[in-house]
């Protein structure tokens, strides 16, 4: 059965991808000067953003179990702050965007701002996923081990 710890792993996935390949786009975009790779930037920059409130929900509801003490708890720690920041620079980064298309004011300066508050907003993500990444695989956070040995049929009840 399908334990809603696991939805965290399973969406994260989403806004990494979609942020760094909106930035890419719009760097594309930047260069050859085609429109469509701006539009793509901002709805994949819009998509993203969503994924990132998701994922930040749902991590948060993953991490309620977890131990927060020893080097684990301060993985963790890391792990929660780098996603807030990462929360709130991705919202504010899609909320810049959005306002500078919505007000044809997205040439010049402010397209060279946006872009720049993307890349930032694609490095937070990263160094999310990188702390993530150790939580799982140096402190195996989330990590159950099951070899299918029934010790009891060995022949002791008292193994630990």
């Amino acid at each position: 059965m399908l334990d809603l710890t696991h939805i965290h792993p399973m969406i994260v996935h989403f806004p990494i991808a979609l942020l760094l390949v909106g930035f890419m786009s719009d760097l594309i975009g930047l260069v050859t000067r085609r429109a469509f790779f701006n539009h793509c930037g901002f709805y994949l920059l819009i998509l993203g953003t969503v994924g990132v409130v998701a994922a930040y929900l749902s991590g948060e509801y993953a991490g309620d179990g977890m131990p927060e003490a020893g080097a684990m708890g301060q993985a963790l720690e890391l792990h929660e702050s780098a996603a807030e920041l990462t929360l709130w620079l991705v919202s504010g980064t899609a909320l810049v965007r959005i306002a500078a298309v919505l007000l044809k004011k997205y040439k010049g300066v402010v397209k060279a701002v946006a872009l720049l508050l993307f890349l930032v907003g694609v490095l937070s993500v990263a160094r999310t996923g990188y702390y993530g990444g150790e939580l799982v695989f140096k402190h195996a956070a989330g990590v159950q081990l099951d070899l299918g040995i029934d010790f009891g049929a060995l022949g002791g009840d008292d193994v630990d």
